[in-house]
């Protein structure tokens, strides 16, 4: 069975500005779930500024530390200077199930690679100090399969511990699939035990 902790997570969609030499750094940051999130996010931000100059972004997909759901663009700044640096702070906040787009109107002055390095930094940094999170609470699936006269101690557990049933089915036994706070999941284990005397057959989905 992973063990996974629960991590931080944008509570809502929240914003701040930079103005770096006449540039205006403009940062949303917001929760996704999936990359399709993530893309319609970067595509709110494009269609609300449709004028600016770049919308330079960065995303984690999952747990901070998922590096296969991560990605960046630098949509048209020079390779490197605006994707990478957001994606960094990132990486470095322990946020997780994150987007982070920084929208730029080009002020006249250039600001050269480290200039631009420095900028996008700054406005992703700036935006994660300040930002309103709320625990994101990792969960894993859990099949029950146990005899009917069980039911109703087992519903009582559950809805007094505030576990989800995502699906009942009902045949020869009861089965129940539940969504369960993984850092609980061993306690679970070991009440459900003591409730139902060993009987109730239990099967973890990684």
């Amino acid at each position: 069975m992973p063990h996974s902790s629960n991590y931080p997570t944008p509570s809502h969609t929240q914003q701040c500005e930079l103005i770096i030499k006449r540039s205006r750094f403009i940062t949303t940051v917001g929760h996704v779930n999936s990359r399709v999130d993530a893309k319609q996010f970067i595509q709110l931000m494009r269609d609300e500024y449709p004028d600016a100059s770049h919308h330079c972004w960065a995303h984690i997909v999952g747990a901070p530390s998922a590096f296969e759901c991560v990605d960046q663009s630098d949509d048209g700044e020079p390779k490197g200077t605006a994707g990478k640096p957001i994606l960094n702070v990132l990486q470095h906040s322990g946020l997780g199930n994150v987007v982070l787009v920084v929208t730029r109107y080009f002020g006249g002055i250039k600001l050269g690679a480290g200039g631009l390095v420095r900028a996008y930094s700054q406005s992703a940094s700036q935006a994660v100090q300040v930002l309103e999170t709320r625990e994101h609470v990792v969960c894993q699936v859990v099949t029950l399969l146990f005899s009917y006269h069980l039911q109703g101690k087992v519903e009582y557990y559950l809805a007094s511990n505030d576990i989800v049933i995502t699906d009942k089915t009902f045949s020869q036994q009861v089965c129940f699939t539940i969504a369960a706070p993984q850092n609980k999941v061993s306690e679970l284990q070991n009440d459900l035990d003591q409730l139902s005397n060993g009987e109730i057959l239990m099967t973890f989905e990684n």
